[in-house]
């Protein structure tokens, strides 16, 4: 942030120096301006000779470069225009303004990305030395000493269950923040900003962006430029009818965002259920001016069924900004195969309860890459074995880390001083400089595991799209999974999945429709297969949920006091309350 205070510095000495010569004779023997003037008598007079030159040259700089950039448009100012063509200009030029301090100060932040992740040894020093400074609690003294074997030592791996467990003393702990600030937060959404500019140069023009979710994807809300850079919706608003409402008001949208894919599903969801309602409002003009034309291409778009909808609605669409969080991977695949088919998808940060851990930097990459930044949060990567996740290798730093390798992200708190195991498994594809850049694979807490078979969630969601694609006309929407034993389920009968799936294109499941899933898991994991034939485990049971069965959920994870933020999608319920919540609204 001392980017932004960068300028007024250079203002402020400059005007501290014309204030004391103001209030001095400026022709005396002794003035600051002949002392400046007059050649410098020692070193230390060199010194600021030279400073005080530097800081003046800098701000004629930075005064010559917004004239030049005011310079046309005020010249333009002597046109007789209209007040719709004065308040267009305005605009236009507040946009230009505010790219222009965005730009100053990602490029300074991505010069600060190149010398971390050059020097990220040094770097991640200085982040373990930033986490001791600020611990409190009982490790307070870990402060005086920086040394990593020290570190590890002191402090054992703990889970995230167990860390709040303690913490808490028996208590779940809230979210550790409603937002993800801090400098991590602000250099994806800047860097991030930069690259989906560079990558979709007709996307970020005044009016082109509109967000229909109550939060944002960009990880750090920025001050003065943010909302300036083309948001359709005014700053602040929260209600998600509302926002959806102006952004459909809107047809020269470029950018869509939401918070999350989840959330951005159910909003399309909502838009055909509630279509009618939201047409009505627009033609009568609740709010704004009547838009009947508008609410006729809305109802004639929705008419047309949900493939390639928001391409309908707004026909300079380009691509989808959502925040990856977790277990969103089936909600873009849905999006992507129906009401957002033929837009690029992006998301500028990977997030977890602790904050921003992953950073996107290539916009035109189709599958998810983020580089791990050995910046103010002290990283660790944990070795994951096939079979013996509980019996790793001691953690790795970012430069130790192999490509083709997978990793569980170990992060460590400052405040509570715990080095916590997050979960989140990543597999190295490349590197940046020193620094590894990973796609994020699966969550090791979305394990299914009646028998100790260990089904993770990635091979359990490619057995359930390879079944589903055998279901002629489906399309999946969401899907989650229970332990029989949660829901108690398995009296008279072997242990077994209980799973929940939302479609498209399918009212009935038939008993061998059902089937295929099971023999899908069977062909993914051998031992699954051996305790199938043992009868160890029972044939995973396949139940369709209505429509609307996914939302209520995520109703009741956000009014839990344990819910996580960002709002990560769980496919695996532990609770027998949130099961039930799918188990009440089966269709078939």
């Amino acid at each position: 942030m001392g980017s932004w205070r960068l300028p007024k510095l250079h203002f402020s000495l400059v005007f501290v120096c014309a204030v004391q010569c103001g209030r001095r004779n400026v022709f005396a023997p002794h003035s600051p301006v002949l002392s400046f003037l007059s050649p410098p008598r020692n070193c230390l007079e060199m010194l600021l000779w030279l400073l005080l030159s530097l800081l003046l040259l800098l701000s004629l700089l930075l005064l010559l470069s917004l004239l030049l950039l005011l310079l046309p448009s005020l010249a333009m100012l002597r046109w007789p225009w209209s007040q719709d063509a004065r308040l267009s200009w305005l605009a236009s030029l507040r946009h230009r303004v505010a790219w222009g301090v965005l730009g100053w100060v990602a490029t300074w932040q991505q010069r600060r990305l190149e010398q971390s992740t050059l020097h990220v040894g040094q770097s991640q020093q200085q982040a373990l030395r930033w986490c001791l400074q600020g611990a409190q609690g009982p490790r307070s003294p870990l402060r005086r000493s920086t040394d990593i074997s020290t570190f590890r030592n002191h402090l054992p791996l703990t889970k995230a269950s167990q860390a709040q467990e303690q913490d808490s003393r028996g208590k779940l702990l809230p979210p550790i923040s409603n937002q993800y600030h801090g400098e991590a937060s602000l250099q994806a959404t800047l860097l991030g900003l930069v690259a989906l500019h560079k990558a979709y140069p007709e996307t970020l023009v005044p009016g082109g962006t509109a967000c229909v979710t109550a939060t944002s994807p960009w990880p750090s809300p920025l001050p003065w430029p943010g909302h300036v850079l083309g948001q359709v919706s005014p700053p602040g608003a929260k209600d998600p009818g509302a926002l959806l409402l102006e952004a459909l008001r809107s047809p020269e949208l470029r950018v869509l965002e939401a918070g999350t894919a989840v959330e951005l599903l159910d909003v399309f969801l909502g838009l055909e259920a509630d279509g009618k309602v939201l047409a009505e409002a627009i033609a009568a003009g609740n709010p704004g001016a009547p838009l009947p034309r508008r609410a006729a291409e809305l109802q004639e778009a929705l008419e047309q069924g949900p493939r390639g909808l928001a391409l309908r609605l707004w026909p300079q669409l380009q691509v989808v900004v959502t925040l990856d969080a977790g277990g969103q991977a089936e909600a873009v695949a849905a999006l992507g195969a129906l009401w957002c088919q033929g837009l690029a998808f992006f998301s500028p940060a990977y997030a977890v309860s602790g904050g921003v851990v992953g950073l996107n930097l290539w916009p035109e990459q189709p599958c998810g890459l983020y580089l791990l930044p050995p910046g103010a949060r002290f990283i660790e990567l944990l070795p994951v074995k096939a079979g013996a996740q509980e019996e790793a290798a001691s953690t790795l730093l970012l430069a130790e880390a192999q490509k083709g390798r997978e990793y569980e992200l170990v992060l460590t708190d400052h405040i509570s001083l715990t080095r916590c195991r997050l979960g989140d498994v990543v597999r190295v594809v490349g590197a940046y400089n020193q620094c590894p850049v990973v796609r994020f694979i699966r969550r090791l807490g979305q394990t299914l595991n009646v028998r100790g078979e260990d089904i993770g969630e990635d091979m359990f969601s490619e057995a359930l799209d390879r079944a589903v694609g055998q279901w002629p006309g489906a399309k999946l929407l969401d899907h989650g999974c229970v332990e029989s034993s949660i829901l108690d389920s398995s009296e008279g009968s072997a242990p077994h999945y209980e799973v929940f799936v939302e479609l498209r294109g399918l009212r009935n499941l038939s008993e061998e429709n059902r089937d295929k899933l099971d023999r899908c898991l069977q062909e993914a994991s051998p031992l699954y297969k051996s305790l199938r034939f043992r009868g160890s485990v029972g044939p995973a049971r396949v139940h369709l949920v209505g429509q609307g069965a996914f939302r209520a959920l995520r109703e009741a994870l956000a009014a839990c006091a344990s819910s996580p933020f960002p709002p990560e999608m769980p496919r695996v319920l532990r609770h027998k309350h949130l099961a039930q919540v799918l188990q009440n609204r089966v269709v078939s």
